[in-house]
């Protein structure tokens, strides 16, 4: 499974045709305790940068862009009744949405931890 980064603070974890998307530590830290997520995108097949869905932090609600074109395939119900698992565990239980990539090669113009660490200090 490989790993990449957007500059909106988001990660992708890439297996087969399949991705996990979320929002990174840095993000979840900076956005403070997460309240709510709105996604009603499942089944929809989006482009790259378009919107998914936002979410919603006791101070902002923030877009969040989905960072591969591809069908939004499944929505992570545990963040429904649970949204901090965001705040505890954004690579691990605080995933957001899984999708079926259209166009892999998207997934080479993301960035590595090591570029993504630059942008964020």
């Amino acid at each position: 499974m490989r790993v990449k980064y957007t500059k909106d603070h988001e990660w992708v974890k890439l297996e087969g045709n399949n991705a996990l998307v979320g929002i990174t530590a840095f993000a979840a830290e900076q956005l403070g305790d997460i309240v709510f997520l709105d996604v009603n995108t499942v089944g929809e097949i989006l482009e790259k940068d378009d919107v998914f869905g936002t979410i919603e932090a006791v101070k902002t609600v923030s877009d969040m862009l989905l960072p591969l074109s591809g069908e939004i395939i499944e929505f992570n119900e545990a963040l429904e009744a649970n949204p901090e698992l965001i705040n505890s565990d954004p690579m691990g239980e605080g995933w957001i949405i899984k999708i079926n990539v259209s166009e892999p090669a998207e997934f080479e113009t993301l960035l590595t931890e090591e570029q993504y660490k630059e942008i964020i200090g």
